[in-house]
């Protein structure tokens, strides 16, 4: 059994356009293949998931106009690689535990400012299917990411000689 006292508390939100499709962040400066991501942050000690969800997507994208559609069950967990130096790993985390949640977008894509909340997560977005997401996460949140497809995927369109979650 993992033990979750370890992880950093974290909620990440897929967000769905009407036609099926998902938002994905390139993480700014971040160079490579694998820079790109849906909305994802910390839990604020007290604050409900969803609460946290809808805030991080609003700071981080700038979007509002959205309906709650399903969230996971339990928490997923990733590990920080070996070396990782970012600011969560340096506070003593071995990783993160996610709740996720899926919206659905209500409003127009001028809606989203990716300078929002001051230093931008992102520094471009896009419409994607969602089994693309998986291969385009750094690889250790890779399976998170799948997990997560896998939850979601009767709110995707299907990619093209594919299933939603494929």
């Amino acid at each position: 059994m993992t033990d979750l006292s370890v992880y950093r508390p974290n909620v990440g939100v897929v967000l769905f356009h009407a036609d099926g499709l998902v938002w994905l962040g390139r993480r700014a400066k971040t160079p490579g293949a694998h820079n790109w991501q849906f909305p994802q942050g910390g839990v604020d000690d007290g604050e409900d998931l969803e609460t946290a969800a809808r805030r991080e997507l609003a700071e981080e994208t700038g979007a509002r106009s959205v309906t709650y559609l399903a969230r996971t069950d339990g928490w997923l967990t990733y590990d920080f690689p070996a070396g990782h130096g970012g600011p969560k790993a340096f506070r003593g985390w071995r990783g993160q535990k996610q709740v996720w949640f899926a919206f659905r977008f209500d409003g127009a894509d001028d809606e989203f400012d990716l300078l929002a909340h001051g230093e931008p997560e992102f520094d471009a977005w896009r419409w994607a299917y969602l089994a693309e997401a998986p291969a385009l996460v750094v690889p250790f949140k890779r399976a998170a990411y799948d997990a997560v497809a896998e939850a979601f995927a009767s709110f995707a369109t299907p990619q093209p000689g594919g299933s939603p979650a494929a």
